[in-house]
C-alpha cells in the first residue's frame, strides 16, 4: 500500500502527517467512540461528495455526537486538504499532481481528562483528515475476479453507523488473507449481510438481489451508484434476504465499496461462482460505472 500524502488536517490546522498528535485519552483510542468516512478522489474532485457527508452526518447523530461541520465545512476542510498535498482539479489541470486518491476522515468524541464510559462528555470532538494515492490493484482483477470466502458474521447489532470499531472486520479481513481470498462474505442465521468492507450484490436470473436496509448492514454509497447504473442499463434489482443457498448457487457476485468500485466474485470458499469469470452483467455494469465517472470530471462538487 502506497503511503499517504504529507499533509493532513487535525483540529484546524493543516499539519504534517508525520508530526501529528492527538491524546491518549482521546475517546476513539479508549473506547473507538468516534466515525469516519472515505471518500474517493477521481482527477482532483471528489466523488458523491454530498452523500459521503451525508453519512458522516447520520454516522454522528447515530452515536449522540456532535457533527462539527455543516456540509460546506466538510467541503472547505476537504478542499483545504486536497489543494495542501497538490491534488485538487486546478493542481491536475495544471499538470501537478492532481490525479486519483481518497480522503479518509475522522470524528471522535474528544478527549477528556480521564476515562469515563458514561455519561457521554461535551467536549470538543477531534477531527482527522488525511489523503493517501488511490490503492494500486492487480490488473487481472477484471479479468480473473476475486476469491472469497465465507464467514459467521460476528459484528456488533448497529451495523449501520460507520464506527471507527472495526476489529470484527479486521479479523475477517484477516481470516480471508490467511487463506489466500481476497474478502470475506459474512453471513447471519443463514442469510447475507455484507462482506467484511464491501456490500454484496447477488445475480440470480438477470436480476440483482441486495440485502435491504438494516442495522445489520452499512448503506453503501457506491451502492447507491450502483442502483443508478443498473437502472440507467435497465437491468432489475430487488432490496431483499439472500439465504446461504442463493448465495452459494448465484451466477454472479459483486462486491461494492468506495476504494473498491464494483468488482466480481469468482470463487467462493474454493468454489466456482456461476462461470469461474466476471460475468456478463458485471462486464455491462462495470464499464457503465467508469464511463459515470468519466461524465463528472470537471463538474462542480
Amino acid at each position: 500500500m502506497a503511503e499517504p500524502f504529507p499533509v493532513c488536517h487535525l483540529n484546524g490546522d493543516l499539519v504534517a502527517l508525520r508530526d501529528a498528535r492527538i491524546s491518549p485519552l482521546d475517546r476513539s483510542f479508549l473506547f473507538a467512540d468516534g466515525v469516519y468516512e472515505v471518500v474517493p478522489v477521481y482527477g482532483g474532485r471528489p466523488f458523491r461528495f454530498t452523500e459521503h457527508v451525508g453519512r458522516l452526518a447520520t454516522s454522528c447523530r447515530a452515536i449522540r455526537l456532535r457533527d462539527p461541520h455543516s456540509a460546506e465545512g466538510w467541503r472547505a476542510l476537504c478542499r483545504g486538504l486536497l489543494h495542501a498535498n497538490a491534488l485538487d482539479a486546478a493542481d491536475a489541470h495544471a499538470g501537478k499532481a492532481g490525479g486519483d486518491a481518497y480522503l479518509y476522515i475522522q470524528v471522535s468524541r474528544g478527549a477528556e481528562y480521564g476515562r469515563n464510559h458514561a455519561p457521554l462528555p461535551d467536549i470538543p470532538p477531534t477531527v482527522f483528515a488525511f489523503a493517501a494515492p488511490w490503492p494500486t490493484r492487480s490488473p487481472d482483477i477484471r479479468e480473473r475476479g476475486l476469491a472469497c470466502i465465507t464467514a459467521a458474521d460476528l459484528r456488533w447489532g448497529r451495523c449501520d453507523i460507520k464506527s471507527v470499531a472495526l476489529l470484527a472486520n479486521i479479523l475477517a479481513r484477516d481470516e480471508a488473507a490467511q487463506r489466500g481470498a481476497a474478502e470475506t462474505i459474512l453471513l447471519r442465521d443463514g442469510r447475507l449481510t455484507e462482506a467484511s468492507a464491501s456490500s454484496v450484490h447477488v445475480v440470480i436470473d438477470g436480476t440483482v438481489h441486495t440485502p435491504p436496509p438494516s442495522p445489520e448492514l452499512l448503506p453503501g454509497t457506491t451502492h447507491g451508484v450502483l442502483d443508478e447504473v443498473l437502472a440507467a442499463l435497465r437491468i432489475p434489482r430487488l432490496a431483499r434476504a439472500v439465504n446461504e443457498p442463493e448465495l452459494r448457487n448465484a451466477d454472479e457476485i459483486w462486491l461494492a465499496a468506495a476504494t473498491r468500485e464494483i468488482d466480481a466474485v469468482t470463487s467462493l470458499d474454493g468454489e466456482p461462482v456461476g462461470g469461474g469469470s466476471p460475468g456478463p452483467l458485471w462486464q455491462r455494469v462495470a464499464a457503465e460505472f467508469r464511463a459515470y465517472r468519466e461524465r463528472l470530471q470537471g463538474t462542480p462538487w
